[in-house]
């Protein structure tokens, strides 16, 4: 059985409000934290029949500690095999799109599911109330207790036990100032895609999911571990496999390169940095991330774009 959005209880209450005001601090010994409500989570695998096809996972998150009010709709695919992590071993971020109702503070939502140990990743990027023009990352996970069944055509189907589960997140301030090779190497690494556009050609109904043409991402990609923007796009048109170069925004930093590599048929993408430290030599980085993107169809081309993604690298 496949589903495309998950259908929650709490969902059809739309109260108004959100999370307190996301005050920020740069204190070690007292980092903020943040309660989240996972209201609901399925899980459905590959289709009978389907040499390793897709499983499809699927979750509504509410910020604080109510079943109602303001919501994320959270949704990733990837083939069965993978039980949440890419080939390379990283784990895949996907976002969490927002229902509209109610009132956010978060910049961007994301999770990833360590699907062989029930384990749920969540993160949110937001701006500080407390620290003008500065923004923070927030992490947290939780177990979850799965009830699972094969359903009459051999595919496996899961529901959440009981009545949800309780997720804490801790975050702290981004981009830090100091931006040393020998920094970067000693802090968790991630990205924020922004501006993300992307159009291609398919034939409504077509068997083939390759596009007939297809111009890849561009996005602007901001590090959230220091301060590093790229501007980032495809190497010409392409097809099976897109990859792409990022340009720094900033002269003067020569310790640094970004590119990436999207997988159309899976929505796939792989953001990957490097440094060239003159004092412990190169240090390389990979985030894996599931793209879900809003598309308006003309005709057979269809034009993508999408809100703010956070991809990280590996669990916390």
């Amino acid at each position: 059985m496949r589903i495309s959005t998950l259908t929650v209880a709490t969902a059809l209450a739309l109260a108004s409000g959100g999370d307190a005001a996301r005050a920020c601090t740069s204190s070690s010994t007292t980092p903020s934290t943040y309660q989240w409500h996972l209201g609901a989570a399925r899980y459905d695998g590959a289709e009978p029949g389907e040499s390793n096809g897709p499983a499809t996972v699927a979750l509504s998150i509410v910020p604080g500690t109510s079943t109602m009010g303001t919501f994320f709709e959270c949704v990733a695919e990837w083939p069965e095999s993978w039980e949440g992590f890419y080939e390379d071993g990283n784990i895949i971020w996907s976002d969490c799109i927002w229902a509209g109702n109610g009132q956010t503070y978060d910049t961007a939502v994301a999770f990833a599911m360590d699907w062989k140990n029930r384990t749920l990743y969540i993160s949110h990027t937001y701006d500080c109330s407390d620290q003008q023009g500065s923004n923070a990352l927030a992490t947290g996970s939780v177990h979850l207790d799965m009830d699972c069944a094969t359903n009459t055509d051999n595919s496996t189907s899961c529901m959440l036990k009981g009545d949800g589960a309780s997720i804490t997140t801790t975050g702290a301030l981004a981009r830090a100032q100091t931006d040393t090779c020998e920094d970067n190497t000693q802090r968790y690494q991630s990205w924020q895609l922004e501006n993300w556009r992307r159009k291609y050609e398919m034939v409504p109904g077509s068997p083939d999911a390759t596009p007939l043409t297809d111009s890849g991402p561009s996005f602007t990609l901001r590090n959230m571990a220091n301060t590093d923007v790229f501007n980032c796009s495809t190497n010409g048109n392409q097809r099976e496999t897109i990859d792409g170069t990022c340009q720094l925004t900033s002269e003067g930093n020569i310790t640094t390169i970004a590119w990436f590599r999207f997988e159309p048929r899976r929505d796939v993408i792989v953001i990957s940095q490097r440094w060239y430290c003159p004092d412990s030599g190169i240090f390389d980085t990979n985030g894996v991330g599931y793209v879900q993107a809003t598309c308006s169809r003309e005709g057979n081309v269809l034009s993508c774009s999408s809100n703010p993604i956070w991809i990280g690298t590996k669990t916390l």
